[in-house]
């Protein structure tokens, strides 16, 4: 992690992931700094700013057809498809493509975003520590955390369900399940999304072509 923290963190000085990676693919510290061709400046840090020549095209944020029924506003999540819908009038919606949960760990159904969080802090949940007991108990903000730049904290019935909305500092992982359960973004887009969707937005996240358990 030191070593990546500090490539990236050379490429920003230069001008211009509840959720940890279940199984990531090997990657060395030369492939992370890669991934990154700038930054969007941001406080307390500034946003890596990925080069999306590395990326399938279908997965970069555009504006789309609709023909769901959820209401504008609302954040529609398709695990099979990789994508997070933002709904928008006249039939169009705001596409992100995201990563994820792995098999078996992936959740559906209806919530909304209880709180958001800028350069949240992360600790990994009592099932994570489970599986990898090496995980630290608790990570600040940063570039290494699994959190990225922003999160979308995902409530149901006034409780917070451990699954997230986020940003990732694994960009290769967007477009794949690997995730220990929550939907992560580019950093980018992530925050695009933040500014976008207020506290209280539903979130429908589906599997299969339904959100109903």
């Amino acid at each position: 992690m030191m070593i990546r923290r500090l490539l990236i963190a050379a490429l920003l000085s230069a001008p211009l992931a509840a959720c940890q990676t279940a199984q990531q693919p090997v990657a060395s510290a030369n492939d992370d700094a890669a991934w990154y061709v700038g930054s969007i400046p941001d406080q307390p840090h500034n946003i890596p700013l990925v080069d999306r020549r590395r990326m399938d095209a279908k997965y970069a944020r555009q504006t789309v057809e609709y023909k769901g029924s959820e209401k504008p506003g609302s954040i529609v999540v398709d695990i099979d498809e990789r994508m997070l819908y933002l709904v928008q009038p006249e039939g169009k919606a705001i596409r992100y493509g995201v990563g994820v949960g792995k098999q078996g760990f992936s959740w559906r159904g209806v919530a909304s975003v209880g709180r958001k969080g800028v350069w949240p802090a992360w600790s990994p949940t009592k099932t994570m520590i489970g599986i990898k007991p090496d995980l630290p108990r608790h990570m600040e903000a940063g570039l290494d955390n699994p959190l990225g730049a922003r999160a979308l904290y995902l409530h149901q019935n006034g409780r917070d369900t451990l699954f997230r909305i986020h940003g990732t500092n694994e960009p290769w992982s967007i477009g794949e399940q690997v995730s220990s359960g929550c939907v992560r973004m580019l950093n980018e887009d992530v925050a695009d999304l933040y500014e976008r969707v207020p506290v209280g937005t539903t979130v429908y996240v589906k599997r299969n072509g339904r959100y109903r358990v």
